[in-house]
């Protein structure tokens, strides 16, 4: 064991000066560089009036100011924007990078998929998603160690995709949603029974499990409270850890500071996470007077991801899904529009989410017309994928915003997306860290770049 301890603190210290000198000239040359953007219109706090004919200064990966008039600054690149408006880089709240949209093929291949596979998936759906305008996601269901590498890759500006926040596995009882051995035949299953570790059954198991989860680096924490439409088992989508289990979760997630999203379709479960002390539910599709006072009680977060029943059913109806699964499906269908349709009446905190992965990565900002649809203004929806959705996150000190000291996480559209809200299905311009990704519909850099 001495011998091991030496050897990688030998190695740690051998490569401690290229992880300093890391960065790729251009990466840089990047760091040094200027950008103006002249933005006709600038929603530099949705929710808040928007300013015409302003120029944002971005000076390396940060907002450097922001001035009235399109100035000009000796030496910086401006980008005109003068007919668009300019907005803060759109966060995803619930999305699965790794997996193959079409379920059919996922199924297909499955057998023939290996972790590095999924790997490189992640990657270009994680690519479709910028480029769609989302610069942040918090990813809620993914191979710990493929997605933190994912994350930190992006992070260091290795490769290009979203800021990631990772949940790794989500935790589930045995045969609950996010039990990977459901439905497996018995080789399958003995397999995958010696791999899964986000299993866990009791309050103390559950507790070994959220540490085994944060032992790996994730930044959140996910649970399954209910039953769930895609997991290949006929459980229903009503409560399915117990209430002990769910408070034993947040209490070990927040002694080591972490949030805790909570999966739950069945009233049961929603009232019993928000109960728990959850910081977020996820889908919510069934809701009762005492969810509401619930919501307003803890100030929890509501991600509605209308478009995942919507997938689901489709997929259900082309034969792509389990009878089990198309049940659950069905069941759940029409009544997560319902369910947001009363939160916007209570006015409870809602972020964006769309939960793709179950949608095709890249379309997530067709979330923003269903949202508007249940009762929403397209102010309020995009507020959710900004400001919600960073307060969520706990980034909102670095995201969420256009404003000086934050992140250049910056994206447009032509257009008034206030007045036409399907607008957010074609951004023209993403930039984030300062990095140009997108101008005029077209990607402009590579990781080479």
């Amino acid at each position: 064991m001495r011998l091991k301890v030496l050897i990688a603190a030998l190695a740690a210290t051998a490569l401690a000066p290229f992880a300093a000198s890391a960065q790729t000239p251009a990466a840089q040359q990047r760091a040094e560089t200027v950008t103006v953007i002249h933005a006709g219109t600038l929603l530099a706090v949705p929710g808040e009036a928007p300013r015409r004919n302003v120029s944002v200064v971005v000076r390396g990966a940060t907002i450097a100011e922001i001035r009235d008039g399109f100035i000009d600054v000796p030496g910086a690149r401006v980008v005109d924007l003068r007919d668009h408006t300019v907005l803060p880089g759109l966060i995803d709240s619930h999305v699965h990078l790794s997996g193959l949209d079409d379920r059919i093929q996922a199924r297909l291949q499955s057998a023939l998929r290996d972790n590095e596979d999924e790997a490189y998936t992640a990657l270009l759906n994680g690519r479709r998603t910028l480029l769609a305008g989302f610069t942040t996601v918090r990813d809620l269901g993914a191979d710990p160690r493929l997605i933190l590498s994912l994350r930190d890759a992006i992070a260091a500006g290795q490769l290009t995709g979203p800021t990631i926040v990772a949940a790794g596995r989500g935790i589930s009882v045995s045969g609950g949603h996010g039990d990977g051995r459901n439905g497996l035949n018995r080789d399958l299953y003995d397999i995958a029974a010696e791999r899964q570790i986000n299993t866990c059954n009791g309050a103390d198991d559950c507790r070994r499990a959220v540490r085994q989860q944060i032992s790996f680096g994730v930044d959140v924490i996910k649970i399954a409270a209910t039953g769930g439409v895609l997991s290949n088992v006929p459980g229903g989508l009503a409560q399915h850890m117990t209430d002990a289990e769910m408070a034993a979760v947040v209490e070990t997630a927040r002694s080591f500071s972490r949030r805790v999203a909570a999966h739950a379709h069945g009233v049961d479960g929603v009232n019993a996470a928000l109960r728990a002390g959850v910081n977020s539910i996820e889908h919510g599709t069934f809701t009762n007077d005492e969810t509401f006072r619930l919501y307003r009680q803890t100030g929890a977060w509501y991600v509605p991801t209308l478009m995942a029943p919507a997938a689901a059913l489709a997929d259900g109806q082309r034969g792509a899904l389990t009878q089990a699964q198309f049940d659950k499906a069905r069941e759940a269908a029409g009544n997560a529009r319902l369910s947001l349709a009363r939160a916007v009446r209570e006015r409870v905190n809602i972020a964006f989410g769309t939960d793709s992965g179950v949608s095709r990565h890249g379309d997530n900002g067709q979330e923003f017309a269903l949202m508007v649809d249940a009762g929403m203004t397209p102010a309020a929806a995009i507020r959710s994928a900004t400001v919600g959705a960073a307060t969520l996150l706990d980034r909102q000190t670095r995201i969420g915003t256009i404003e000086a000291g934050k992140d250049a996480d910056i994206i447009a559209v032509a257009g008034d997306p206030l007045q036409n809200i399907r607008l957010l299905e074609n951004v023209g311009f993403v930039m984030r860290h300062g990095r140009i990704h997108k101008l005029g519909g077209e990607r402009q850099l590579t990781d080479a770049d």
